[in-house]
């Protein structure tokens, strides 16, 4: 029987140290829906953290490889010729420079090559500017209306400029050639004697220019046509009822709301215009970049070319880069005092 052998009963007793904790006591685990929200909100912090840092630092990744290719091919350069300009320095030897301070640009003052080559840039400039940007306008003008077929008009005035200059030129030195250009046949149809383009300093420079023309008009055409689209049709609404004809609302509306755009384009040209150089040295033929026999179409960008890379002189050919750059320059102030005394005007 129980209890027969004398020993007393054993009683269970429950210890704190097994005791179970209920889940409302201290030590006891935090729920599973508060795990995963504290979970959640890290999460959503970290997305947060990266969002901030993409909309702070993504327009600089994507604007970064323009000014990667800027500093290679931009700034580096125009800082070296910058440091070459300052010493005699020749391209056989880039890495020996003797150091002779302004020296090559007080020999430019001095080198009559160099004030031949900047003289025909400006006359060339201007006989192959003034000429394009009036043609364009005409062309744009016409194009404004609505014409049949206009958008195949503007695409073949834009087929210029997106010919190659080397294609475009070597055809010019066959049209001007003297023995049998298709020129010098069409003037003699009306009585003229056969034009060596080439080798006149006039005729070379006017051949010149038509190749600027002829391949630059119609680019300038569409900048036109744009700017003349988004002239209020008001204006001329209000012209036509105070009776203006067509030529009077084309000189007294577009031209003067095309003053900013025409601006432009004349220092764009002016600036395309110093630096000119494929279409004389290639209508140079084989003689090199001394454009012509006498120099007569020798811009500053063939004189750069035949002291850098004919002479071999880096140094001299580093300081017309920079005579070049500081012309440019000055275009760009004068533009930009153009352009402020244009918009108090208005």
């Amino acid at each position: 029987m129980p209890g027969s052998s004398g020993r007393p009963p054993i009683e269970h007793s429950t210890t704190p140290e097994t005791a179970v904790p209920s889940p409302g006591e201290e030590g006891a685990a935090p729920p599973r829906a508060q795990v995963s929200s504290a979970a959640e909100e890290r999460r959503r912090a970290r997305r947060s953290r990266r969002y901030r840092l993409d909309v702070k630092w993504s327009p600089y990744a994507f604007v970064m490889p323009f000014f990667v290719f800027f500093m290679a091919f931009g700034l580096f350069p125009l800082l070296y010729t910058g440091w070459a300009s300052l010493h005699r320095v020749e391209l056989t030897a880039p890495t020996d420079m003797e150091w002779v301070g302004l020296r090559n640009f007080s020999r430019l003052l001095e080198d009559e090559f160099f004030w031949n080559a900047l003289k025909n840039t400006v006359t060339i400039g201007l006989i192959s500017t003034v000429p394009q940007l009036l043609m364009a306008l005409g062309i744009a003008h016409l194009l404004n209306y609505r014409l049949r077929g206009s958008m195949f008009f503007r695409v073949a005035a834009l087929t210029p400029y997106a010919t190659s200059v080397a294609a475009a030129t070597l055809v010019f030195v066959l049209l001007f050639g003297r023995d049998y250009g298709m020129i010098n046949w069409a003037l003699g149809l009306i009585g003229f004697d056969n034009i060596d383009w080439q080798n006149g300093e006039w005729t070379s420079q006017l051949a010149v220019s038509t190749i600027v023309i002829w391949r630059w008009t119609g680019y300038n055409a569409l900048i036109y046509l744009a700017a003349m689209q988004a002239i209020p049709k008001d204006l001329y609404e209000s012209a036509a009822l105070d009776g203006a004809s067509r030529r009077q609302q084309f000189i007294h509306v577009t031209i003067p709301s095309l003053r900013p755009t025409i601006l432009f384009t004349c220092v764009v040209s002016t600036i395309g215009a110093t630096q000119l150089f494929g279409e004389p040295l290639l209508f140079n033929g084989g003689a090199g970049a001394t454009g012509g026999a006498d120099h007569q179409f020798q811009t500053l960008g063939l004189y750069l070319y035949e002291q850098g890379w004919v002479n071999l002189h880096l140094g001299r050919a580093s300081a017309i880069a920079w005579a070049m750059f500081l012309i440019l320059l000055v275009i760009g102030a004068v533009n930009w005092l153009l352009a402020r005394r244009l918009n108090k005007s208005a």
